[in-house]
């Protein structure tokens, strides 16, 4: 049964492909799609693509794009772009039908549309008109100079998803109303459904098993979530299936940071993924045209917990004893702080170890983790029940912080605990992802 993993994030609105080496520099770019969910209407709509040299952070200066925009093997424009400094920025204006057509100003070399200080590029149409998988084909065709033709172009392919949000109103064990919301970064979510004795959720998705529609995706995501007070699912571990065939761990991801009052519960298939997937019910039979998800809710805890701080530098392991917490019970809560890299510990790591409640603090003590770990001890009052944030703060003497949760239910027993991890950008994990698939 997987425990829990970390989430940096919701959404997979940017994407920056490998670098290629032009003349002993490497040049990469990064496209991203704003806002990353598509029905947020009344929202300005972007594109934006930046050429750039990972290794110095510098931009790339008088760029000419050739940018491709498709949508489910359809191609939706293709396009020069020119940006000066290496920025480029289209504003959209989705309509639902009609041609594609752009404005703005243009360079003379390949005739690229180029934004100015008064007028900026305008793309009019039908673009972002529903949720999915989106590939940008970008090919650089001039650097540095304007008339800088290259020879032969510098080609990249960049996958961005596009959130199509529903809301799905169930019923708890005891007959209460549970809403839950998906976010499918694919296509269309239907047949949703809870079931609270079993403490399973599941819900289908059309998919395309064949060899050549998975081998153009980098990845299949898709985000559910739930309140944190409804206590029937919110368990320590979850296993996840497609289709009846287990996942491996790391497909199953929480993030209890980016929604206040929620927990989100993240499936995300990559290729190599989809690909075993796909073997294993080919040797069972014929391939369906559907992904059918199922979230299965576990009591297991698995210590320790751990979660990065928000600017990735250090590694914080959590635990603690009893692993059942009740009030007026002294808890000593075990920590070890660590290189996020080599997993080596950090010696001589000062710290303040904060616990609060309903957003206010209530305890406070700082330390030094001569040895790299340590532990702090408190005894919670009978008051004191309920969501419970413990938070590491100024992490070797830095700005450096995280945070987990727990949540104190003596009514129902045992407590259900809850992680909090500090929020990151979601392509961070997505560079690291196939070092940690098989963790």
């Amino acid at each position: 049964m997987p425990s829990i993993t970390q989430a940096f994030g919701h959404g997979l609105s940017i994407d920056t492909p490998p670098p290629v080496n032009y003349q002993g520099r490497d040049i990469t770019i990064t496209a991203e799609m704003l806002p990353p969910f598509y029905d947020d209407n009344g929202i300005d709509k972007q594109i934006k693509v930046r050429a750039f040299d990972p290794k110095t952070g510098e931009n790339i200066k008088n760029v000419n794009f050739l940018i491709g925009l498709n949508y489910k093997d359809e191609m939706i424009f293709r396009n020069f772009f020119f940006a000066q400094n290496g920025d480029l920025t289209i504003k959209v204006y989705p309509t639902s039908e009609g041609e594609i057509e752009i404005s703005g100003e243009k360079e003379p070399l390949l005739g690229g549309w180029l934004a100015t200080e008064t007028k900026p590029i305008e793309l009019r149409g039908p673009v972002f008109s529903s949720g999915g998988l989106y590939h940008l084909e970008v090919a650089i065709r001039t650097v540095d100079e304007p008339d800088n033709l290259l020879d032969e172009p510098i080609k990249y392919d960049a996958y961005i998803s596009i959130g199509h949000t529903t809301y799905h109103d169930q019923k708890t064990k005891d007959s209460q109303d549970v809403k839950f919301r998906v976010r499918s970064y694919y296509d269309t979510i239907t047949n949703f459904e809870y079931n609270p004795n079993e403490k399973t959720i599941s819900f289908e998705m059309p998919f395309d098993w064949s060899e050549q529609n998975i081998s153009q995706l980098p990845y299949v995501h898709e985000e559910l979530l739930f309140p944190k007070h409804f206590a029937e699912l919110l368990a320590t571990s979850y296993k996840g299936q497609v289709n009846g065939i287990d996942l491996f761990k790391s497909s199953i991801t929480v993030d209890d940071y980016s929604v206040e009052d929620g927990r989100i519960v993240h499936f995300l298939l990559v290729q190599d993924h989809l690909k075993v997937l796909r073997d294993q019910q080919k040797k069972s039979g014929s391939l369906p045209n559907y992904m059918k998800f199922k979230l299965v809710a576990s009591d297991e805890i698995k210590f320790p917990l751990a979660a990065l701080t928000d600017n990735q530098q250090f590694q914080v392991d959590l635990s603690w004893d009893p692993p059942v917490i009740q009030p007026g019970q002294k808890t000593k809560f075990i920590f070890t702080v660590r290189d996020p890299t080599t997993l080596e510990t950090k010696q001589h790591s000062t710290y303040d170890f904060v616990i609060l409640k309903d957003g206010k603090e209530i305890h406070r003590a700082s330390g030094n983790a001569v040895i790299g770990g340590g532990f702090e001890d408190f005894t919670f009052a009978e008051d004191q029940t309920g969501p419970i944030i413990i938070r590491f703060e100024k992490i070797a003497g830095t700005t450096a912080s995280t945070q987990f949760a727990l949540v104190v239910v003596p009514e129902f027993g045992p407590i259900t605990i809850m992680i909090f991890i500090f929020t990151m950008s979601f392509v961070i994990i997505l560079k690291s992802y196939p070092k940690i698939l098989l963790r």
